[in-house]
């Protein structure tokens, strides 16, 4: 942190510096040291961008005791020395050296987190196998794998088969000779199965309880009767490892999708295990097991985040229940140095003890990183950013301890936080450990005490290990990982027998070697060593001290006597000293000084020298104050300077003007304007009157004559100069907001308008005050809104003033005083006068998106507090006729309880109503289904637009399908058609159901194909043949003679159009997942019909010879079980009429396109020596064959024109040419711009997987 802002040349707590920079020192760069171990005394593992795998497994074998000890029994007479692997004739066992040296850094290393970047190199990755996530199951195996192959000849060569090595037997049991055919097999760790099954008992017993038996077409060859018969196959555990592995099976691979995904399903687990109901023996001794490591899987199956919970079984971890975590938070309410919070160590301890001081209000997110920064002097990103990443997902990460408000703006501590009382913890439960004996700790001072850390009990604790950061659980907290996206993934059992020796417990160098003692032991000296340096160089910074002797007040500010040289003194000193201490150091740097001394925080301006605040209290830090590296310092008596009174604070700030004063020149008998320009300092709280009234007497222009107007230096490029009015000349500098380098000019009246050049050569233009910036006002409250909504009034605004603050001056102005200001809101009027959503009123005009010019309406309702909605809803699906009514509702009330307020408000009673949402075209869209759901759940915005729709949604498991007639004119002599069509017609007319206008014609109706029928509430249990009974009496049907369903086709429409005939009468309509945008389609057929699954129904128009037409469609079955290729089709095609597939030529018709696209056979020629190209499908680009495609048929013999065309097909395309000029270029552009940012948006492609690997050298 600060690596480039800090020095390491000087040890000392300060030192004097008479040179005068500019206010920062030249710094060398200083590496940040590890960070101390948090709170819970145990040690995490960096991330290395993918490595949290790596992880959670390293942590689980470290808090393996057996496994940790056995690893470390090994000596370098037997692994070697890792000072000699780069030889070439030597052979260093470098895996479980690394591994070695990384469990001491766990244990013993005083650093929040190590690194495992020595350990993967030596397992020869590179930054790919770093940065890449794997499966950490398929890690145990490669892990163990290479620790075997490295330990080959070594007293721990069979290290991990004595821990973790474990026998199944499977057995096969001839019925007819009892003859037992025996299989072992050896494991490391049991996978078991999680789909289907309730939890690990269950799953175990499937494995090794149940048998499976071989019977009917399933016989058993043995090997003795020579012959196939019946057996039963079974399995059991015949030897028990002292650590049972277990891996679960949370992937599975859909092969109907053809994609993996995660089962996510409740899977329990027992504390407690129990083998003994899985072994071959009833007497096997050892088979009761306890769970001491759970590994966790968070995210999908494509990528996600380990990490583990762990039982410290030696007790080495500092482990407090939440009561006791609130009383050490609670102690860090009386940490006000800021050095205290550093030792923290753990962000989100410090986090925390930050937020514990602000309340219960917290902060806005953004100003975390700034009030951190404020309290310890570390900047986020400097320390914690690589570890723990951004702050918002740090504070992401921790949803247990930190709370997200006003849509996540602000963060703050859970309410149990702050809910704790204060009491004292147990004195046996709490120990205070000094501030580490760092040579500058001792140096500053500081007996402030370290954090209040819970000393290990005699109960086993577990804890959270993810990656650095080590939190402690309780082992309830395991039953949350039965299921979810985070659920467990591997578990790990120890023997119930295995007892730990007593001096293991709460000591962290049991059995850890003493040349890895005495080397963690070097790592500690050098880690104090580096944090006191960079602690030093941090803390460090410089303070230019400006002598009160060597001032004098002047032109409103401080002015040094001589030079600038002899009146500073710089010097530096560590930030955490008070202000007494900084009172020493002056004293004893300025020997001449005499009389009381006083410390005044000052401010260089271009005016002089300000002061500012004066520091009273001695005990104070330094940093606690505010002050910076490169901080000025006023050092006086308090009283005068140099015999003047002189005026503190941000008030009295001088501002340094141009002033400007035009007079005319007489020159060649032409009068010109000229300029004279000087400066001036004002106070900030100057009023615009006073400076009129000294202006005036240097210009001699009489206060009533002189115009005063000024112009920003943000501003200096414009010629616009604004002119002052009479309620400007009551208000300040502060308020006007003008700052040093602003110009004023000061001029008669007769100069107005006048545009001349100014001494910069930008000509000057004086305009009216009302160019600044202002927003309009409409009044639409009182008794008639169209009377009032004239009355506008124009009111100046700056773009950081409130809303109520404008709504309170609108009412002034427009003088509504006998209104209720809580009964009034503001809302804006779009371009075309529509009123839009009240706005909030805790928003500044900026942030509320207002421009200069604006209009908005004064409207008589209340403003929407920031969990209300202010909704605008219509009746039925003509929008644009509907009148357009307004709501406003809680976004936590339901689906259910909005419509009933709709309705309500619509004057409107009864159940038969259902809510939809709008579409991008203002049309009636998504239908609200889950009528219990929220408005908040439904993601229903502020100022969105519902609609009322007539019809009661279907109960729950239940479709609401349109029916739509569907009889396409197959033959021009069909009469049958006809009179189906006229029927329904007359039907239609009876029930009153069409449209009464004057251009309707029953001929216009006659030729449409579609003809809506009705709506019929059908279960999604219910097969295709009852939704074809239930069809059948709908009212239009009725007059129609239908032997049976087997004589009605459904179609699937989409759109209106038909897409696919719906086959299989038993399938479940549920499972033919109906969209929103679905209809049903029937048709009348003259015969029963069976279609199967492979066969498609197309319609073939044979071309009429020498004409642009076609005879009356056919339909024809077509069998696509084999080959759904164009040659096939061909030949089906010929087949049906007779013809040599030579001897024709067909293409499909695209309707919606009027265009026909030639089906061919024509492939590629090949080589011999390459593959043969497979022939493409019809069912995919750029045919995309389907049910009822109409297919045009030419006869070669005796038709040679290939152009399948029609003069319809011409008007059509002509008719779409016009279509497509007569668009707007506007919506074009906009079409164009859409499109780009759709083929922009896509899905982020998943990196090719790599298989996990580790090198090992070979040791045989």
């Amino acid at each position: 942190m600060f690596g480039d802002m800090f020095e390491e040349e000087e040890d000392s707590s300060f030192m004097c510096n008479n040179k005068v920079g500019n206010g920062r020192k030249s710094r060398k760069k200083n590496t940040e040291p590890p960070a101390r171990r948090a709170a819970c005394n145990l040690s995490g593992i960096k991330n290395q961008g993918g490595t949290c795998y790596l992880n959670s497994l390293l942590q689980t074998l470290l808090y393996t005791p057996e496994f940790r000890e056995s690893l470390f029994a090994l000596g370098p007479e037997e692994l070697g020395d890792l000072s000699d692997k780069d030889k070439p004739e030597s052979k260093v066992r470098v895996i479980p050296l690394e591994l070695q040296r990384l469990f001491a850094q766990l244990l013993l290393a005083d650093q929040l987190a190590a690194s495992t970047s020595d350990l993967t190199d030596s397992f020869g990755w590179t930054s790919n196998e770093e940065t890449s996530q794997h499966d950490v199951q398929e890690l145990n195996r490669i892990l163990f794998s290479a620790l075997e192959s490295s330990l080959v000849g070594t007293s721990g060569h069979n290290l991990i088969n004595r821990l973790y090595h474990g026998i199944v037997v499977n057995t096969i049991l001839c019925e007819e000779c009892d003859n037992i055919s025996e299989r072992q097999e050896d494991f490391l760790d049991l996978t078991v199965a999680v789909k289907d099954v309730s939890g690990l008992e269950e799953a175990l017993y499937a494995l090794y309880v149940e048998e499976e038996h071989f019977d009917n077409d399933n016989l058993y060859q043995c090997g003795r009767c020579e012959k196939l018969v019946k057996a039963i196959k079974s399995a059991k555990i015949r030897h028990l490892p002292t650590f049972l592995t277990i891996s679960l099976l949370r992937f599975n691979f859909d092969f109907a999708k053809c994609e993996r995904y995660k089962e996510t399903g409740g899977y329990s687990f027992p504390i407690r295990l129990d083998m003994r109901p899985f072994c071959e023996h009833d007497n096997l001794p050892g088979t009761e097991y306890e769970l001491f490591s759970v590994i966790i899987h968070k995210g999908g199956c494509y990528g996600g985040h380990y990490h583990a919970y762990i039982k410290d079984i030696d007790q080495l971890g500092n482990w407090f229940s939440s009561d006791e975590e609130k009383a050490v938070i609670s102690s860090t309410k009386n940490l006000t140095n800021e050095a205290n919070l550093l030792e923290l160590g753990d962000p989100r301890e410090i986090l925390r003890a930050i937020l514990v001081q602000l309340g219960p209000d917290g902060i806005l997110v953004d100003q975390l990183g700034q009030k951190l920064l404020e309290k310890v002097g570390v900047a986020w990103n400097k320390r914690y950013r690589k570890q723990c990443g951004s702050i918002r997902k740090f504070l992401e990460s921790q949803p247990d301890v930190f709370l997200f408000k006003a849509n996540g703006a602000r963060v703050a501590l859970k309410h149990s936080e702050h809910g704790y009382s204060g009491q004292q913890l147990n004195k046996t439960k709490v120990r205070k450990t000094q501030i580490g004996n760092s040579k500058a700790d001792s140096e500053h001072g500081d007996d402030a005490e370290r954090t209040q850390f819970i000393t290990p009990t005699s109960e086993v604790h577990w804890f959270d290990f993810d990656d650095s950061q080590v939190r402690p659980i309780q082992e309830k907290d395991i039953e949350k990982q039965f299921q979810g996206k985070e659920c467990a993934y591997m578990l790990f059992y120890r023997k119930s027998q295995l007892q730990r020796p007593e001096q293991a417990r709460g000591n962290s160098r049991y059995k850890v070697p003493a040349n890895l003692q005495e080397e963690m032991a070097t790592l500690d000296v050098n880690l104090q060593q580096q944090r006191a340096e960079f602690d030093s160089a941090a803390n460090n910074i410089e303070i230019h001290l400006h002598l009160g002797p060597m001032y004098k007040f002047e032109n409103g500010a401080l002015q040094p006597v001589s030079s600038q040289k002899d009146s500073v003194l710089t010097i530096t000193i560590d930030r955490r000293k008070t202000v007494g201490d900084l009172m020493q150091t002056i004293f004893q740097q300025m020997e001449f000084w005499k009389g009381d001394m006083v410390i005044t925080l000052a401010k260089q301006l271009p005016a002089g020298l300000h002061l500012y605040e004066t520091f009273k209290e001695d005990h104070i830090s330094l940093h606690s104050l505010g002050i910076t590296d490169g901080t000025i310092l006023f050092v006086w008596d308090g009283n005068k300077v140099c015999g003047v009174d002189v005026q503190m604070g941000e008030e009295f700030e001088p501002l340094l003007l141009k002033i400007l004063y035009p007079h005319l020149r007489r020159k060649s008998d032409t009068e010109i304007v000229q300029f004279s320009e000087t400066q001036k300092v004002f106070t900030r709280n100057t009023c615009f009157g006073s400076i009129r009234e000294a202006l005036a007497l240097s210009t001699g222009i009489s206060p009533e004559e002189l115009t005063l107007c000024y112009r920003k230096l943000e501003n200096k490029t414009s010629s616009n100069w604004v002119a002052c009015d009479n309620e400007d000349i009551h208000k300040t500098l502060a308020e006007l907001r003008l700052k040093d380098g602003d110009s004023l000019l000061a001029t008669d009246q007769k100069y107005n308008g006048l545009s001349v050049p100014c001494p910069d050569d930008i000509p000057l233009n004086v305009v009216p005050q009302t160019d600044r910036s202002w927003l309009q006002i409409k009044n639409y409250c009182g008794e008639g809104l169209l009377q009032n909504a004239a009355t506008v009034v124009t009111i100046p605004v700056t773009m950081e003033m409130l809303v109520s603050a404008l709504k309170d001056n609108a009412i002034e102005k427009l003088k509504l005083k006998d209104e209720k200001e809580n009964e009034i809101c503001l809302r804006p009027i779009d371009r075309v006068g529509k009123l839009l959503p009240p706005v909030y009123e805790n928003l500044t005009l900026k942030d509320a998106g207002f421009k200069t010019g604006s209009t908005l309406a004064l409207f008589p309702g209340r403003t929407p507090s920031e969990t209300q909605l202010f909704l605008y809803f219509t009746i039925g699906d003509r929008l644009h006729l509907s009148p357009e009514m307004e709501i406003m509702a809680e976004q936590s009330i339901s689906v259910r309880e909005c419509l009933q307020l709709m309705l309500e408000k619509a004057g409107l009673s009864g159940e038969h109503w259902h809510l939809r949402k709008t579409d991008w075209c203002c049309d009636a869209g998504e239908v609200l289904k889950d009528e219990e759901a929220t408005l908040a759940d439904m993601k229903i915005t502020n100022g969105e637009t519902l609609v009322i729709m007539e019809g009661r949604l279907p109960p729950k498991g239940f479709l609401t399908l349109p029916i739509w007639f569907y009889q396409p004119a197959l033959n021009s002599v069909n009469t049958e058609y006809f009179q189906a069509k006229k029927s329904i017609y007359e039907g239609l007319c009876s029930l009153s159901t069409l449209p009464a206008t004057r251009d309707f014609m029953p001929q216009q109706y006659m030729d449409t194909e579609l003809d809506f029928l009705g709506n019929i509430e059908i279960s999604g249990d219910a097969n295709l043949e009852d939704l074809k009974v239930q069809v059948l009496t709908l009212p239009l049907l009725q007059g129609f003679s239908v032997p049976s369903v087997k004589f009605l086709r459904v179609w699937l429409l989409e759109n209106k159009s038909p897409v696919k005939i719906l086959r299989n009468q038993q399938q479940q309509l549920g499972k033919f997942k109906f969209g929103n945008s679905v209809g049903i389609g029937i048709q009348l057929l003259q015969a029963e019909e069976h279609l199967g699954s492979t066969e498609l129904l197309l319609q073939l128009r044979m071309a009429v010879p020498g004409e642009r037409t076609y005879y009356p469609a056919m339909e024809v079955v077509w069998d696509v079980s084999k080959e759904f290729t164009a040659r096939a089709l061909r030949q089906r095609i010929s087949q049906h009429y007779s013809l040599l597939p030579e001897q024709i030529e067909i293409a499909k018709q695209f309707t919606d396109l009027f265009e026909w696209m030639p089906i061919t056979t024509w492939s590629q020629q090949v080589s011999k020596k390459k593959k043969k190209k497979k022939l493409q499908s019809l069912q995919g680009a750029p045919y995309y064959l389907k049910d009822g495609d109409v297919i045009g048929v030419k006869n070669l013999l005796i038709d040679n024109n290939k152009d399948f065309s029609t003069m319809t097909d011409d008007i059509g395309k002509e008719k779409l040419k016009l279509e497509d000029n007569s668009k707007n270029k506007s919506q074009q552009s906009g079409d164009a711009t859409e499109n780009s940012e759709r083929q922009i948006v896509r899905g982020q492609t998943r990196r090719p997987e790599v298989a996990l690997s580790i090198s090992v050298a070979d040791f045989r």
